[in-house]
């Protein structure tokens, strides 16, 4: 295998490393760019709960802030957010420390897309984000 294959064919690079790992061919691993993207997939699922949650709150914010346009497509929206965070924090339990963090990055993103998709602006909108953990995970939440 050449000994660039990291860089030129990233697929048949993980093949090799995974059959290394197998094997317990330590020797011949990758350690410096295995380590690299070890750690790059952990911030994709702190990024992939932040981006979550920055949808989830900018259609809470909108069903709140606009209720003349609340829609179905707004409601699975929020139902599909919510579901999609509950399985990250089911497959990742130990994100739960993260998510005070998560909330207040989700918040600002979701401040982006309200700002995107409504006629709202930064100063009609609230600056700390307005919903508890529960409420943002609450099936029930909002009611009309």
């Amino acid at each position: 295998m050449p000994s660039n294959l990291y860089e030129t064919d990233f697929y048949a690079w993980t093949l090799e490393q995974s059959n290394l790992l197998k094997e317990g061919d330590f020797k011949h691993l990758d350690i410096t760019n295995l380590v690299e993207e070890i750690e790059s997939l952990g911030k994709q699922q702190r990024q992939e709960l932040r981006n979550r949650l920055g949808v989830l709150i900018g259609h809470l914010l909108k069903w709140d802030y606009q209720p003349e346009k609340r829609s179905k497509s707004w409601q699975v929206t929020i139902q599909i957010q919510r579901r999609e965070i509950e399985d990250i924090l089911e497959d990742n339990p130990s994100l739960k420390s993260y998510l005070p963090e998560a909330i207040a990055k989700g918040h600002q993103a979701g401040l982006d897309l309200v700002r995107l998709e409504t006629p709202l602006d930064y100063e009609d909108l609230p600056k700390t984000c307005p919903y508890s953990l529960e409420q943002l995970l609450d099936p029930g939440f909002p009611t009309d």
